[in-house]
């Protein structure tokens, strides 16, 4: 069953536990994360970025997650993720999105503000759920001893913020990065624990693929409710596939087709039970 995700992500902030949004591009990503969540019996969020417009669109990605989140049996979010434009948003929302990310954090503060309030009035409306990010993560071309010290969320602009906006998630900047890591993790626990302190709604991790467990576990217990996973699906399917193919049989696409869903639920099932175990 389709949800939006305020209510699911404020039991896991009191429960002490994170929901997994893994991003989906295709078929097989679809498949695969909604097939991993209906075994494990978790609720999940199933993202699409606007950047992956090219592969799929916006109501096709309804009409597959529809279809195949009738069969779950568990709640299943259909989220819009790292959205920057105002008529993609729109269009998610009359598509059947059930939540959306609006990210304005490239933007001054005062205009990121004004524009969030407004997508939350507009997708509010529509029962549909909202994330917005303050502060900025560093991409996978940076490690974060490059990056740090400039992207982390200010926790006093972070409670002004959530309370002249009515966002329904806050997506924090504590050192994580888009991407896999390159150099250790210079994770700021006291930057989100400042955050958490100031701000009652769930907050949200973005860059979990390849973050250490253990600060995962510590992020869970101070706020974070969703994380973000990605580039793992990405990474650990093409890795898997060029090895099935360097295997030198002659598969026929459909079997390929089948086992990337599988290389795709070892990675969502990896995350939840991650996420669930803190």
């Amino acid at each position: 069953m389709m949800v939006n995700f305020s209510s699911i992500l404020q039991e896991a902030r009191r429960n002490r536990y994170a929901i997994g949004s893994f991003n989906v591009y295709n078929y097989e990503t679809i498949r695969g994360v909604i097939e991993a969540a209906r075994e494990m019996k978790v609720p999940t969020i199933v993202a699409f970025g606007e950047n992956y417009l090219p592969n799929m669109e916006m109501e096709e990605v309804v009409a597959l997650v529809g279809t195949m989140a009738k069969k779950a049996d568990v709640p299943i979010v259909l989220h819009l993720d790292h959205c920057k434009s105002f008529q993609n948003i729109v269009r998610a929302i009359r598509a059947g999105f059930t939540s959306v990310m609006y990210d304005g954090s490239a933007l001054p503060f005062e205009e990121n503000m004004q524009k969030t309030a407004q997508i939350v009035a507009i997708a509010h409306a529509a029962g549909v759920s909202v994330e917005a990010e303050l502060g900025a993560l560093a991409s996978g071309e940076f490690t974060n001893e490059e990056a740090a010290e400039e992207i982390y969320t200010d926790p006093r602009q972070a409670q002004k913020f959530v309370s002249a906006t009515g966002i329904d998630a806050l997506a924090v900047s504590i050192g994580t990065v888009h991407g896999m890591y390159k150099g250790t993790p210079k994770i700021d626990i006291g930057v989100l624990k400042n955050i958490a302190s100031l701000v009652d709604i769930p907050l949200v991790l973005h860059g979990g693929s390849g973050t250490p467990e253990a600060i995962v576990r510590e992020c869970i217990q101070n706020g974070i409710a969703k994380i973000n996973v990605n580039t793992e699906i990405s990474v650990h399917t093409i890795e898997n596939v060029r090895k099935l193919l360097a295997e030198g049989k002659n598969y026929h696409l459909s079997q390929v087709s089948l086992r990337e869903v599988g290389f795709i639920k070892e990675v969502v099932i990896k995350y939840a039970t991650m996420f669930r175990s803190t």
